[in-house]
């Protein structure tokens, strides 16, 4: 059976051809985006794709305060053939986290290394199959993972938070409103992801038996709702922290104007 050899005869291939375009985007947004350096603040908004700021060039366009920082300026041992954007040390962990998830496993096995692109659909031949001994390795690393992305959702909402005072004024804006969102979706995937939901009761046999299973049992109830639209929170939030970029950084050039109650 070859590739994409089938006897289906509905569109089975746009399910792939929207991950491969829309995956594809991203990556090639979030990368330049994080070459770019500057323009990811503008107060009190800080984009998601710098957020912790661990360093900061202050003379960059866009860029955060010093106050900002965690660590102060670049050090100098920063390689000269990288620009000195605080999303190198930020974005790993969320993709390392994304990469790994169990949806995205099966989208991008389909989509790009079309296997197998479908249910009933041919796929590449493999001769040297390893998947359960060499590539499950690097997979389990999204249990792991998931500890990292808890800690930024976090930092994320802190950042959402923060973008309620300006100069010390209470307000709100459009893009408090986006950065908000922004955390409450990203939150929603984490906390829908399999292996959170093995950590809350999926681990357990009876819940009868555990120390305070009335209360592990409702938790478990409310992240299994999580679990089941995994995929429609995946890529909303992926989305929308893209999005949360676009808006902070055209903000911050000046292209849009955000509306807010401080103006």
């Amino acid at each position: 059976m070859g590739l994409f050899t089938t006897q289906r005869s509905d569109a089975w291939w746009i399910g792939p051809l929207l991950t491969v375009l829309g995956f594809s985007a991203f990556i090639l947004y979030a990368t330049w985006a994080a070459f770019q350096a500057g323009h990811y603040y503008h107060a009190p908004y800080l984009s998601p794709f710098y957020s912790p700021v661990l360093f900061v060039d202050p003379s960059a366009p866009g860029a955060a305060p010093l106050a900002h920082s965690w660590f102060g300026i670049f050090p100098t041992w920063w390689p000269s053939f990288l620009p000195a954007s605080p999303a190198f040390f930020i974005l790993a962990f969320p993709g390392l986290f994304r990469f790994t998830c169990y949806y995205y496993r099966k989208a991008y096995y389909r989509s790009f290394a079309g296997a197998p692109p479908g249910c009933a659909v041919g796929s590449l031949p493999q001769s040297d199959y390893r998947g359960e001994t060499a590539l499950l390795i690097f997979q389990n690393l999204h249990r792991y993972a998931l500890y990292f992305a808890l800690v930024f959702v976090v930092l994320l909402y802190y950042d959402a938070f923060s973008a309620f005072f300006k100069e010390g004024h209470i307000g709100v804006g459009v893009g408090t409103l986006v950065l908000l969102v922004n955390a409450t979706l990203l939150g929603c995937y984490t906390m829908g992801c399999h292996s959170w939901r093995h950590l809350v009761g999926g681990r357990l046999n009876c819940f009868s038996s555990c120390p305070g299973s009335e209360l592990r049992h409702k938790a478990w109830e409310r992240v299994s709702f999580l679990n089941r639209h995994h995929m429609l929170f995946a890529w909303l939030s992926l989305f929308w922290v893209g999005f949360s970029d676009v808006y902070v950084r055209l903000v911050s050039m000046g292209v849009w104007r955000d509306i807010n109650t401080w103006a």
